[in-house]
């Protein structure tokens, strides 16, 4: 399997080389050259999400320096539970948990994944890697844990100043070492753009070896779309009929992956998108007009993106805005909607909701009775509620527990570095 820039299909790789790079020569993002097609019954005996990612990635890594160590990849990588969890409601609904991880985060089945595989990539290697991250939130710090202590490996996290809650940013800023935290004086977009610009830049290149660990590097993606694979199949195997899911979105990379799953043949039927008040894609698949914007703050504010990259990836693998459209459908949620539907299912359901999950149980509860029995129906909860205490608890009137893991992090002394939003002061940093 090569991986091809999604700019320009001459341009190929390994995966080993797609992993180091992050990004194409062209600025492209990379995809897999062709998408198997992987039945169900290929995973028949897989219940474990180990077995089930051994599986699915096995044709992804064919033919690559890895391949042999991607057993022992994913067994690193994936050593915490996904729960699938019923809702207690008259239709078939579950909850997809992604916060079991060490940062109580989705972004951890990604980070983990991509560490595992660049660690080794990287053993013997005489000069540093450097990692480049810009985060709306809950990536840095999943990054940051992943590759923390790793020889040979630095890791620069760019978060925006005063846009990211103050446990996501204890989170982003507690580890010292071989991380780097900087806070930019701009927003998510501007981490990004940041990025783009380092890997763009041939003095910066020039004295250090970078990669990504956004959701731009396939590195993220192809992990991702382990859990769903393995809830799809779960939720197959239960009713008969394909798994629909509603995904909190924001730099699309969660629902490509999602998407990825469906393409290979797993039993995904519907995908929605559920985005907060950062309306460029809703709006796009609306009117097909693309027009990327400043993000706006919100308090799912790890979604808070106005130009999300991976869309370039969507747009490659749908190049006709019908058949984009065809294949997704998104909806728009407002604070005042997420509050209210933290406060609801709390008191209705006993469930407790980060922000992020509960644009996914508001679009949720806007399908309409019809299509809600339509299911079954799968919420994607991308983070732990705990994470966000001083909006959830004053809207369930009660503190949040916080998970050892999380707890463990969240009292360490804080490293962080303040840089305005340009190329210069992001390299300075870097080489400092």
């Amino acid at each position: 399997m090569r991986y091809v820039s999604t700019r320009d299909a001459a341009l190929s790789a390994t995966l080993s080389e797609a992993l180091k790079r992050g990004i194409a020569p062209d600025g492209g993002l990379y995809v897999p050259e062709r998408f198997p097609h992987l039945g169900v019954a290929l995973f028949e005996g897989a219940t474990r999400l180990p077995e089930v990612a051994t599986r699915f990635l096995a044709p992804f890594f064919e033919g690559d320096g890895l391949d042999a160590e991607m057993p022992a990849i994913v067994r690193e990588a994936f050593d915490f539970p996904v729960p699938l969890v019923p809702l207690p409601t008259p239709e078939d609904a579950s909850v997809l948990e992604l916060f079991h991880g060490p940062t109580a985060a989705f972004k951890d089945f990604g980070a983990r994944f991509l560490a595992a595989c660049l660690g080794r990539l990287h053993r013997g290697a005489g000069r540093t890697l450097t990692i480049l991250v810009a985060t709306s939130g809950d990536t840095g710090g999943a990054v940051a844990a992943a590759f923390h202590g790793r020889p040979g490996i630095e890791v620069v996290v760019l978060y925006p100043r005063g846009l990211v809650s103050p446990r996501q940013e204890l989170q982003l800023t507690c580890w010292g070492g071989n991380v780097k935290s900087l806070s930019v004086a701009g927003t998510f977009d501007d981490c990004q753009r940041l990025v783009k610009a380092a890997f763009a830049d041939p003095a910066l290149a020039a004295r250090r070896e970078l990669s990504s660990a956004n959701s731009i590097n396939v590195g993220r993606l192809l992990p991702q779309a382990c859990y769903y694979v393995k809830s799809s199949l779960a939720t197959f195997r239960r009713t008969g009929r394909p798994a629909n899911y509603i995904v909190p979105s924001g730099n699309l990379g969660n629902v490509l992956a999602c998407v990825w799953a469906r393409r290979i043949g797993l039993p995904v039927g519907e995908i929605v998108l559920a985005f907060n008040a950062n309306r460029t894609v809703p709006d796009y698949l609306a009117t097909g007009d693309w027009q990327p914007r400043a993000s706006v703050a919100t308090l799912a504010s790890a979604m808070d993106v106005g130009n999300p990259s991976n869309m370039e990836r969507l747009r490659h693998l749908f190049p006709e805005w019908d058949d984009l459209r065809g294949a997704l459908s998104a909806v728009s949620v407002s604070d005042e909607q997420i509050r209210a539907r933290i406060r609801t299912d709390h008191a209705r359901l006993g469930q407790t909701w980060c922000p992020h999950t509960a644009t996914a149980a508001e679009v949720y509860a806007g399908l309409g009775e019809r299509r809600r029995a339509a299911g079954p129906w799968v919420l994607v909860s991308t983070a732990h509620p705990a994470k966000f205490p001083e909006t959830v608890e004053p809207l369930i009137g009660a503190p949040l527990p916080v998970p050892p893991a999380l707890e463990r992090l969240l009292s360490l002394p804080k490293h962080v570095t303040e840089i305005p939003a340009t190329l210069e002061a992001l390299a300075g940093a870097v080489l400092a």
